[in-house]
């Protein structure tokens, strides 16, 4: 399936799209201002303008995030007085620096609620012993959620970002994690990988399921429906979630 969106977008990976609608803006703010225009025109150009940008993206919360940005950036310069505009830029900086352009790619970081698992452990009958992965584990709350289901279970977590594996580390004690790609670990161990991904990465995350893990192994995916494949089971959970089952063949 071809993408739709702008061939910009799909040059420039999130959060980069939103940061050059950002930075286009602001430079369209600053260029009218130099031309004379009063201020209310030129921000009323840089939100439209960052409206217009919209469309780079498809997922709801990244257009409201560029089409926010400006006006909001805008807002906090006045109130900063004598900061310089581009200050609100640099904790951005740091949330780039704590959270890398490949994580942002896979997935933002959304903990599992802790009820969301309920009955995976009686939907899959892992024997005691097993191995578990969560791929993209974050702060750790799919891990506190799936030791509570196989509480015998040799739990493991990978994340991207060195300051969210280090904080997991911490939340997690008896957890093996490790900072690193979740795309280049091997899922070979593993007896079930447990997903909290965008639906664009499932079909990605079910293809190296079923190049390395062993028939029989599980795949389970909160929220998101792996498209074109069908599920081994679905649950649903108090809040209304769908837990994703798939066993590998």
């Amino acid at each position: 399936m071809l993408d739709p969106r702008p061939r910009f977008a799909r040059v420039q990976p999130w959060p980069l799209s939103a940061l050059a609608a950002w930075a286009a803006a602001w430079c369209a703010h600053f260029a009218l201002r130099a031309l004379g225009l009063d201020t209310a025109t030129a921000a009323l150009a840089g939100l439209c303008l960052g409206i217009a940008c919209m469309r780079f993206e498809r997922a709801r919360w990244r257009r409201v995030a560029i089409a926010a940005g400006f006006p909001l950036s805008l807002a906090l310069s006045g109130l900063a007085g004598a900061l310089p505009a581009g200050w609100w830029l640099a904790p951005l900086a740091v949330l780039i620096l704590a959270y890398p352009m490949g994580a942002w790619r896979d997935a933002p970081l959304f903990p599992t609620p802790p009820a969301a698992l309920d009955g995976l452990a009686q939907a899959v009958r892992l024997p005691s012993g097993v191995r578990v992965l969560d791929a993209g584990c974050g702060l750790g709350h799919a891990l506190r959620a799936l030791r509570g289901q196989f509480p015998r279970a040799e739990l493991h977590g990978v994340e991207r970002s060195m300051a969210l594996a280090i904080a997991c580390a911490w939340r997690c004690p008896g957890v093996h994690v490790t900072r690193g790609d979740m795309w280049r670990r091997d899922w070979s161990p593993y007896d079930l990988v447990y997903l909290f991904q965008r639906p664009e990465t499932l079909p990605r995350a079910l293809a190296k399921a079923r190049a390395e893990m062993r028939p029989g192994t599980w795949v389970a995916s909160l929220e998101f429906e792996a498209p074109g494949v069908t599920a081994t089971r679905r649950l649903s959970a108090a809040d209304g979630r769908s837990l994703w089952l798939y066993r590998l063949p």
